[in-house]
């Protein structure tokens, strides 16, 4: 495992980041719980590579309040492209006709 930083997927919304401190702190130290809300997912960092490892091998599949956690190494956030055409200035015509 090259980072230190894991994904928690298949939480359960009821989750506080102190309880999911508490069930990484078992296996190493927790340096940062970072929980998205409404989402079911988050992210716990721990303070080294060989920690998050053996958090992971010991997590990952394991029942958390009646849900299976799915732990894994967090991939970088990717680049999101803006879609659609480009704006319109005030004063730029239309390449077509409305009717």
């Amino acid at each position: 495992m090259q980072g230190s930083k894991l994904y928690v997927g298949n939480l359960g919304y009821s989750v506080s980041k102190q309880e999911l401190e508490q069930l990484f702190a078992e296996h190493g130290q927790v340096t940062e719980v970072r929980i998205i809300e409404g989402k079911g997912f988050g992210f716990v960092e721990m303070s080294n590579s060989s920690e998050a490892e053996k958090a992971k091998e010991a997590l990952d599949g394991s029942d958390f309040k009646g849900l299976t956690l799915k732990v894994d190494e967090a991939r970088p956030p990717r680049k999101r492209e803006r879609g659609g055409r480009p704006p319109r200035g005030r004063n730029q015509r239309r390449d077509f006709r409305r009717y």
